[in-house]
């Protein structure tokens, strides 16, 4: 009989115990629960933040292709056609919010926009060097084009061999299969200047080049009224960095019309290849970058200009995390 409240003390702690025990595991559960919950959430918001920022860039985009195709419309209309950096198309965008676009009315001013900043630029793709005129349509290197790189890899700090292994490297990435040669069949093909990262090039060399080249899907030639002095150097034989700068100052007076104005400025020896100078162009770079909270958006695109169109001919996207203001 003495040991009826001893029993039925251990009946009610072992009870406590219990019940402590499903407590935790409640907590536990619902705490994950949540946090899940709180992750799907965050999840869902980045994912909506990234495809509006993607849909801002897109429409960031067509807006540059209007500016373009209004542009060649007006370039069509003057009494020769060419292209130049002092074309509405050359202004570049600041950074500015990205509500100040948009019309105010009471329940859409700057202040209640959301927290998105914009930014972009249109570039001349014919304004530098384009390595698809290094080699024809069989992948063998044209030597006029080989010597004119070199002059340019000279200016630009870059080894004496550059031209020949660009030229070798895009022979062999660009030739036609049934011209290949290595039983591994040929290099991938490059897409853009920096896939000649896999062409086994010397990092180093395509940094010292970047600014003045491009690789482009078809041969084109240089555009007089938007290429840097080194360029011109390139495109044009016999040319020294002196008559290049005299050059980009005179087209700062008045952009070349023609080519034949191109040619009054050279000096009587020195001869302008429609092939491989011009004063107008087909291909344009737009990059555009969005800051929205705390995601960075960056797109750049390669637009071509064709029979009155502007087509998209290369889309890039990268997304990084802002740097602490």
């Amino acid at each position: 009989m003495k040991r009826a409240p001893s029993f039925a003390r251990a009946r009610r702690g072992a009870a406590l115990l219990l019940a402590m025990i499903i407590l935790a595991l409640v907590t536990t559960l619902a705490a994950g629960m949540v946090w899940q919950q709180k992750r799907a959430v965050q999840v869902e918001a980045a994912e909506r933040a990234r495809a509006q920022a993607g849909w801002i860039l897109t429409g960031a985009l067509d807006w540059a292709r209007l500016i373009l195709r209004e542009d060649l419309r007006s370039s069509q209309q003057r009494s020769s056609f060419y292209t130049a950096a002092s074309d509405p198309w050359a202004t570049p965008l600041d950074e500015a919010r990205l509500s100040s676009f948009l019309a105010s009315d009471q329940s859409n001013n700057a202040d209640s926009g959301p927290e998105a900043f914009i930014s972009g630029l249109i570039t001349d793709a014919q304004s530098r060097y384009n390595l698809r005129n290094l080699v024809d349509a069989t992948g063998k290197p044209v030597p006029l084009q080989v010597a004119a790189l070199q002059r340019l890899a000279d200016l630009a700090g870059a080894p004496s061999d550059t031209a020949s292994l660009l030229a070798t490297a895009l022979g062999l990435a660009l030739a036609p299969a049934a011209a290949g040669g290595d039983p591994r069949g040929p290099p991938i093909r490059p897409a853009t200047y920096a896939d000649l990262n896999w062409l086994g090039l010397d990092g180093a060399t395509l940094a010292r080049l970047a600014p003045y080249v491009e690789l482009l899907p078809s041969a084109t030639p240089v555009n007089a009224n938007t290429a840097a002095r080194e360029v011109l150097v390139a495109a044009i034989d016999g040319l020294d960095l002196g008559t290049a700068e005299r050059l980009v100052q005179a087209r700062q007076r008045a952009p070349f019309d023609s080519l034949a104005a191109l040619q009054a400025q050279l000096p009587k020896d020195l001869k302008a290849d429609a092939a491989r100078v011009g004063v107008a162009s087909s291909w344009f770079e737009v990059a555009g970058r969005l800051r929205l909270e705390e995601r960075v958006l960056e797109e750049r695109s390669l637009l071509q200009r064709e029979n009155g169109t502007v087509f998209i001919r290369r889309r890039e996207r990268h997304s990084f995390a802002a740097s602490p203001r």
